[in-house]
């Protein structure tokens, strides 16, 4: 990171005991129009870091009282002190005291009697390290917030919208049931058909948008219990009949006649199995069958939903399941997908210690898969 500074802007303490030395390093680093402060002696020095707080210490190692390498020990051990850059000032070129300087914290050394490039370059360098480190401090705080303010966001708009979309969703329910095609004529009942279609999406969508957030900001705890899959798997394929009877597909389910126990938490894998195959049914031509299966491997339970519907091609696989990559495509009826749910799916899944993968043929169809440890017997 080659970070421009602006010396005015930063403060050297020159360590010496040596009045001479100190006198030479403040000339050449006014010149350079860094703010100089001196100290003349190790117990001075550690006063006047805690006083002047600069951004970078010369310190002589050879001094009277305590040696710069304790004065080094001294600063690191104090938080307030630690993250000051040090740059020992040695006549010692001993690759031993050179070692001794390193271990006691410091960043660099320079040799006497010093040459006056090297002093700058070695100086400019360690200021531009301190320069680039608040940089990144003052930008991972931006960002933090600015997540914070979009996590919140969403929050805000899932929890908010649901409760209306919840209401709505009701009432074309009702509507539905008790406003058959005979009564109000074909037309509007297909349009009442469609209304009530995309309501499900969107709250459905609503759904995983507050869940997905919840998830991220570590306000989702994984809640496990003994679940029986065939029961869970099979309830919530029931409540699809009526969704894939609108476009003529059947739901069949392929379930082992005894209880498959898992330890999970069961609104995640509800969750996750609606997803799988309300994705399914969109995907899906009409008049074809979704087929939900659940079988067992290697201590795993594995649910599979399996579509012979419209495929996805090669390119798109490979963006499934990437957070940055995820993207959104439409169903054999034009209906919109969001790309969420599949990430969603995989974020929950992994939760509780399972993986979600899938095979795709463009034109062919899909099937979606994914495990979760059986209970231990």
């Amino acid at each position: 990171m080659n970070v421009k500074i602006n010396p005015s802007e930063y403060k050297v303490l020159i360590v010496d005991d040596v009045i001479s030395n100190v006198l030479l390093l403040k000339v050449l680093l006014n010149n350079e129009k860094f703010q100089i402060v001196t100290a003349s002696n190790g117990t001075e020095a550690l006063a006047q870091v805690k006083k002047e707080k600069p951004d970078l210490v010369l310190l002589d190692v050879m001094m009277p009282d305590i040696s710069g390498f304790d004065v080094a020990k001294q600063m690191k051990a104090d938080p307030e002190m630690s993250d000051i850059p040090i740059i020992f000032l040695t006549a010692l070129n001993s690759t031993a005291d050179i070692v001794k300087g390193f271990q006691v914290g410091g960043n660099d050394f320079i040799s006497k009697p010093f040459n006056k490039e090297e002093l700058i370059i070695r100086v400019t360098h360690q200021i531009s390290l301190v320069a680039a480190k608040r940089i990144i401090v003052a930008q991972t705080e931006e960002l933090r917030k600015t997540i914070m303010g979009r996590d919140k966001l969403y929050s805000v708009i899932a929890h908010d919208l649901r409760s209306p979309m919840g209401s709505i969703k009701m009432v074309l329910n009702m509507l539905i049931l008790n406003l058959p095609s005979e009564t109000i004529g074909e037309e509007m009942y297909e349009l009442l058909t469609m209304a009530n279609q995309t309501t499900e999406d969107v709250f459905s969508l609503l759904d995983n948008l507050l869940k997905w957030t919840k998830s991220q900001i570590g306000k989702l705890k994984v809640v496990y219990q003994e679940l029986n899959m065939v029961e869970v798997v099979e309830g919530v394929s029931e409540i699809f009949t009526m969704v894939a009877g609108l476009k003529n597909i059947k739901i069949v389910q392929d379930m082992p006649v005894v209880p498959v126990v898992v330890r999970a938490d069961i609104d995640m894998l509800k969750t996750v199995i609606r997803n799988l195959i309300s994705n399914a049914i969109k995907f899906s031509n009409e008049g074809s069958e979704v087929l939900v299966s659940l079988t067992e491997e290697d201590g795993m339970a594995i649910v599979s939903v399996k579509d012979s519907g419209c495929g996805i091609d090669e390119e798109n696989q490979k963006k499934l399941l990437h957070t940055d990559t995820h993207f959104s495509t439409f169903g054999t009826n034009n209906e919109e997908g969001s790309g969420l749910g599949l990430l969603l799916c995989q974020d929950f899944i992994v939760k509780n210690g399972g993986k979600l993968w899938f095979t795709s043929k463009k034109g062919e169809g899909s099937t979606f898969s994914f495990s979760v440890p059986l209970l231990e017997k």
